[in-house]
């Protein structure tokens, strides 16, 4: 377990582990993979039952990535919590790289399941929920999505699912960042109020300051205790969080720094005289 300083600290080398990789693709998706840093950082450091030396270890809890495009803060966080070696992320998008442009569980261990097509990740972690169940297994199943992805008719389906079947060993993690790839999500095709939406399914529904680690801390505890139906923790986030010149700005969503970019950027998370 780290302290929230340490976590701080983490997540400032995990922003700069995704700036400097997607800068070394050429490619990528640095905007919404800044904005889950400290979901993500918080998650595996400190809230999932793992073992990153043991990845096919029977009761870890499991980690579903749906908006498989923002892979380089899952892949960050992996190196920063020992799945491989933080000089690997380098490899990002290279020929014969385990890091693929999206995740494949072919290629990493630590990777639960393939994902890229938006819409199904929270179908998976139903699936493995209910497996859990059945095997009495203790483990949970977390599962990240995108607010733009919502707009997806079989996210609706498996918010159904999960609730029909009182799945409370399922967490699903919003990135409300209010930005997809074509601009605003409202503007795209509206979701909200979102949380009412949740709640009417009959989700336990979790409102949270994304960038607060010790406010995740608490919303992942708070959906670990929820007893009878599963959790949702609606983030408030800031698309490109931490680079001042990619904050709230769409055009982000999948296009990397150049080398002058990346300098500021780094200066912007780890301070000017870095």
């Amino acid at each position: 377990m780290e302290s929230v300083e340490r976590l701080k600290e983490i997540c400032k080398d995990v922003r700069a582990d995704i700036v400097r990789m997607t800068n070394a693709a050429g490619s990528g998706h640095p905007g919404g993979s800044l904005s889950a840093v400290e979901a993500m950082v918080t998650l595996y450091c400190n809230v999932m039952n793992h073992r990153p030396a043991d990845p096919a270890w029977a009761d870890r809890d499991r980690f579903f990535l749906s908006k498989g495009h923002v892979c380089p803060v899952v892949y960050a966080t992996m190196a920063r919590t020992g799945y491989f070696p933080v000089e690997e992320l380098l490899t990002l998008r290279k020929l014969g790289t385990r890091l693929q442009g999206h995740p494949s569980c072919k290629t990493l261990p630590g990777i639960e399941v393939s994902s890229g097509s938006l819409g199904q990740g929270l179908s998976v972690a139903n699936g493995f929920a209910l497996s859990a169940r059945l095997d009495r297994k203790p483990y949970r199943a977390y599962c990240l999505l995108g607010d733009g992805e919502l707009q997806e008719g079989q996210v609706w389906e498996a918010i159904m699912t999960a609730a029909h079947y009182k799945l409370d060993n399922v967490c699903a993690i919003v990135d409300y960042n209010g930005l997809q790839i074509d601009g605003e999500v409202e503007k795209v095709m509206g979701i909200a109020p979102l949380a009412d939406k949740w709640r009417a399914f009959n989700w336990h529904v979790i409102e949270v300051d994304g960038h607060d680690v010790a406010k995740m801390l608490a919303a992942y505890d708070e959906a670990r205790q929820t007893r009878g139906k599963p959790s949702v923790i609606l983030m408030r986030t800031i698309k490109g969080k931490g680079v001042s010149f990619m904050e709230n700005v769409a055009g982000w969503h999948g296009k990397p720094c150049n080398r002058d970019e990346m300098a500021l950027a780094l200066a912007d998370i780890y301070g000017k005289g870095h």
